[in-house]
């Protein structure tokens, strides 16, 4: 785990956070299903685990498989990745929801697999949305409530093929989401 330490961008710090335990509740809930990225190691990982130290509840640390070096893919440059104005919000009932800027600088909220389903009709059949974690996307709104900022990983169809089935594979297995390209998996 040293090696992890010393890659602080998988070192989430919840101190700006009212309720750590509520965002780390939330945050838990993608462990299985939204990918994380590092930008100094360029790397992205698709299967890693959450861990809370003992001695730190205000610290998240994402520790990637170390048995699955097979899910984490190297030598992808930062500028790959880029931040959406999207973000995946509880709704009063707990129920996980996508917001969606509008022009007049609201937000729409939506189901989230509809939400993503919608962002993917904007782009278009040729382009992908695979949306993916980086570190200081877990934040609060409206009296603690913990939300998600959502990045999206926009690469060449050649670099992506590989990424890309494993995003979709883990959008599709936890929140129905399979419009992605007429490449779609595969």
């Amino acid at each position: 785990m040293s090696d992890i330490i010393q890659n602080e961008h998988l070192v989430w710090n919840l101190d700006k956070l009212n309720d750590h335990d509520r965002a780390t509740r939330f945050v838990m809930r993608f462990q299985q299903s939204l990918c994380v990225y590092s930008p100094p190691v360029e790397q992205l990982y698709t299967n890693y685990e959450i861990i809370v130290p003992d001695d730190d509840k205000r610290k998240l640390i994402i520790l990637p498989n170390p048995h699955a070096f097979h899910d984490t893919f190297s030598h992808i440059n930062a500028d790959a990745v880029v931040q959406t104005s999207l973000f995946i919000a509880p709704d009063a009932e707990g129920k996980l929801q996508l917001l969606v800027p509008l022009s007049n600088g609201q937000r729409r909220p939506m189901p989230l697999g509809v939400g993503l389903n919608f962002i993917q009709s904007k782009l278009g059949a040729n382009v992908p949305f695979l949306p993916v974690l980086a570190k200081g996307d877990l934040r609060e709104f409206k009296q603690s409530m913990p939300m998600l900022h959502l990045h999206r990983i926009v690469l060449s169809e050649l670099e992506i093929r590989t990424i890309r089935k494993s995003i979709q594979n883990k959008l599709v297995q936890h929140f129905g989401f399979a419009a992605l390209g007429k490449a779609a998996i595969g």
